[in-house]
């Protein structure tokens, strides 16, 4: 009978969480941790050689600590600049470029002129700012009480 049926229960929906770009994310922590995007953005012409020089120190430290943070680096080929190799007959062309005379068919041999690059992960920080701040890479900073 209707009188004996359970309630039906009816679940709110979930808020929508703000969403931000992962590469927004990742710019945004590129400026935040080694202020990277100052960098670029400056006007390098008034700055000698030297002070270019002790700015970019700190930055590529910062930046290769959260590129490796968030990717997990590691060469494609583990041997290093001018090694001697050789392709195995079926190889991933996005993974080995071919360059000088490439004549005849696989397997190639040659000298390794880059070792390249591949993630072991992808783990970008998750967005918790509102919509409104979804595209800012740095908050403006005003200062108070001068």
């Amino acid at each position: 009978s209707l009188s004996e049926s359970k309630p039906v229960e009816i679940k709110k929906p979930e808020p929508k969480r703000p969403t931000q770009s992962e590469a927004i994310t990742l710019l945004a922590t590129l400026q935040r941790e080694a202020r990277l995007v100052d960098f670029l953005k400056e006007d390098l012409t008034g700055y000698s050689d030297e002070q270019v020089g002790a700015a970019v120190r700190a930055i590529h430290r910062d930046s290769a600590k959260i590129i490796d943070r968030f990717f997990g680096l590691q060469p494609v080929v583990a041997d290093g600049e001018g090694a001697k190799i050789t392709l195995p007959d079926v190889f991933d062309a996005a993974r080995f470029r071919l360059t000088g005379k490439v004549t005849g068919e696989a397997p190639y041999s040659g000298t390794l002129q880059h070792h390249g690059w591949e993630t072991t992960k992808c783990e970008l920080p998750h967005f918790t700012g509102s919509d409104s701040a979804a595209k800012t890479i740095a908050p403006a900073e005003v200062e108070l009480g001068m």
